[in-house]
């Protein structure tokens, strides 16, 4: 048998491997923080953090979430994910006014059910996507910037979150950064955005607080893959193809010019008349594919081409936010200029018609009573220009509901959440306590319930409800 040449180790793989030794030796070598006395006569050390934290969901409804497919030796429909994950984080002070932030996760699932295989890597920029350890494991670089000081200007250089809006569990405007569907929106929006490489300035204008931004990264929604547990099937965001025509789905076209295919934008923020109000303005790519297509014929008869394809479009809004007593009163609106749909039309050439969206969210959150926070919020969004032949009605109203209350001198949390879509009369319905055991010790345990419309955003989960047990460590 001839020998092989090895192939090269990707460069992306080193430097995933090279952060986390530092990681590693850092927390593990990291010393003390010095004392009062000696702290002026040694220069700053880097500040080590890291928590270990576990994640067990078990279906509620094993009967309706059964995967023939799936091996019952390897959990079936009764887990659908056990994780485990390492979280450490970085922060050193280097001088007066200049600050570098890391961290990194590196997670596990044992059932390996909410990304079966591989990750596919096509919506993500070769420098952002993560070290993949066997099938069931990852290693990802979170966030990485520099925060410094140049005069009146604060930059932030690097990986980072740059997060926009008032709204609670629906977004208008907080979509600079792209997400991971993995588990629809179950994750919290901290974990489950994703950090992009961008450059950030925030500068005073008079009473006004200005950031702009500028995103060379092209790393857009990571989607559930067909087969996974959350893969998403409602007709109002994937296409149905037509009965008894076969369908090939092409791999999505990313955009691949780092000047001319950068996002940036900015926002103005100021306080008057007791009103926190923002200006904000986005250019960028519409983080979801768009699934042009194409009805081809043969011999054997026709076939569907799906080509996914990403669109820019432009985002303008703002929000406002004030409180009257114990009440605080929020929102904000948002207007894209170019959205795009699936039309049932198979004479239209691609499928896909364009139009602008109207968004809008305003919510009531209330404070008087004693360890409680309750919160309202009603969403609408709407097509400006709906075109013909669409799969759903070209507009919808969400309501959602929040009640938390804490107990024990805030060592016990208690929280129940509810979003219900008024057209569809689907929604999801989730509970949770938290109990911090020690300062350092967390425990959890949630139900998370789908209902409704499989055809619905929520309703196609409704074979999805679970029992969610897990906890934090971070010494």
């Amino acid at each position: 048998m001839r020998s092989q040449i090895p192939r090269p180790i990707p460069t992306r793989v080193v430097t995933a491997w090279v952060l986390a030794s530092v990681f590693a030796w850092a927390t593990l070598a990291a010393p003390a923080a010095p004392s009062a006395t000696d702290s002026d006569a040694r220069p700053e050390r880097p500040e080590i953090r890291h928590s270990i934290s576990w994640h067990w969901a078990l279906s509620l409804d094993p009967a309706r979430a059964r995967d023939p497919e799936q091996d019952d030796a390897a959990g079936g429909s009764r887990y659908q994910s056990f994780e485990l994950s390492w979280n450490p984080e970085l922060d050193w002070q280097l001088g007066p006014g200049t600050r570098l932030h890391g961290s990194m996760r590196l997670r596990a699932d044992a059932f390996d059910r909410l990304v079966p295989g591989r990750i596919s890597g096509l919506e993500a920029a070769s420098i952002h996507q993560p070290l993949e350890l066997g099938d069931r494991t990852e290693l990802e670089l979170r966030e990485l910037y520099l925060e410094t000081q140049q005069g009146e200007i604060w930059w932030t250089l690097g990986k980072q979150q740059i997060v926009w809006g008032k709204a609670d569990g629906l977004k208008v405007l907080d979509v600079v950064n792209p997400q991971d569907f993995r588990e629809f929106i179950l994750e919290d929006f901290e974990s489950s955005r994703i950090p992009l490489w961008a450059v950030r300035a925030e500068v005073p204008i008079g009473p006004w607080a200005l950031e702009a931004f500028w995103i060379p990264d092209r790393t857009y929604h990571r989607l559930p893959e067909a087969g996974a547990l959350f893969e998403i099937t409602s007709p109002r965001l994937v296409p149905s193809p037509p009965p008894g025509i076969p369908v090939d789905v092409e791999p999505a076209r990313r955009p691949d010019g780092f000047f001319s295919d950068s996002d940036a934008g900015f926002r103005l923020s100021r306080f008057l008349a007791g009103w926190d109000l923002t200006f904000n303005y986005l250019y960028h790519y519409a983080d979801t594919p768009v699934p042009e297509r194409t009805l081809e014929h043969s011999e054997v008869g026709p076939k569907v081409i799906v080509s996914p394809t990403y669109q820019r479009t432009h985002l303008v809004g703002g929000t406002f936010a004030n409180t009257f007593g114990d009440l605080t009163l929020r929102g904000e609106v948002g207007y894209t200029t170019d959205r795009y749909v699936n039309v049932t039309d198979l004479a239209d050439p691609d499928g896909i018609e364009r139009s602008g969206e109207l968004a809008w969210v305003v919510g009531v959150d209330g404070y008087g009573f004693t360890d409680t926070v309750w919160s309202v919020q009603l969403f609408r969004n709407r097509l400006t220009d709906a075109p013909e032949g669409l799969p759903f009605e070209s507009g919808e109203t969400r309501l959602s509901g929040l009640l938390r209350r804490t107990f024990l001198n805030e060592r016990l949390t208690a929280e129940l959440l509810w979003l219900h879509d008024l057209d569809l009369d689907d929604g999801l319905a989730r509970a949770e306590v938290r109990f911090d055991w020690t300062d350092t010790l967390r425990l959890e345990v949630g139900i998370d319930v789908f209902y409704g419309d499989p055809d619905g955003i929520f309703g196609q989960f409704d074979s999805r409800d679970r029992l969610v047990i897990g906890g934090s460590w971070s010494p």
